[in-house]
């Protein structure tokens, strides 16, 4: 039961790290799902402490994805109108449209959002619109050092047992 544990923990690792850049699977969160079938093998050494911080992070680094349009927005001079533009747009994206959804999504919003203020310029709701787009890259690459970093953790743990598993095949 440990090995297929173990394979299980590592295939969701690596459809993990495919969900953080596919908008449309939740990578994190299948990371998480892999520490915690690890948790349940024998020789893993994976406390329940560990996974509480683990579930901290990955709530923390979700929360920051879905509001860090907001955020990067009003970095690029955005006003309130287009960090709102851009959170609804989050939303709307990820249940309208996906997957580009998610993508494009906060920067149409952004965009829409500053334009639908009386002084909005285009200028002005373009480059809000490509703050919100950048915080995608942003969200994503944040997404994946925390992806790979638990990757790392299962590796680490499943390593010798699925290689001696492997090796007593043959």
């Amino acid at each position: 039961m440990d090995i297929t544990l173990a394979i299980i923990a590592f295939l969701l690792s690596l459809v993990g790290i495919l969900g953080c850049i596919i908008p449309v699977l939740p990578g994190l969160l299948l990371n998480f799902l892999a520490l915690v079938g690890l948790y349940f093998t024998s020789y893993a050494e994976i406390d329940l402490t560990s996974l509480i911080i683990w579930l901290v992070v990955v709530g923390i680094v979700s929360l920051a994805d879905f509001f860090l349009p907001a955020l990067m927005t009003r970095k690029f001079g955005g006003s309130k109108a287009g960090e709102w533009g851009a959170t609804i747009g989050v939303f709307a994206g990820l249940f309208l449209f996906p997957p580009w959804g998610i993508i494009l999504g906060p920067f149409f919003g952004a965009v829409l959002g500053e334009m639908s203020r009386k002084n909005g310029t285009p200028h002005q709701a373009l480059k809000s619109g490509f703050g919100s787009f950048l915080a995608f890259f942003v969200g994503t690459g944040i997404k994946l050092i925390v992806a790979f970093w638990m990757t790392g953790v299962v590796v680490a743990a499943c390593w010798r047992p699925v290689w001696e598993a492997i090796v007593s095949l043959f």
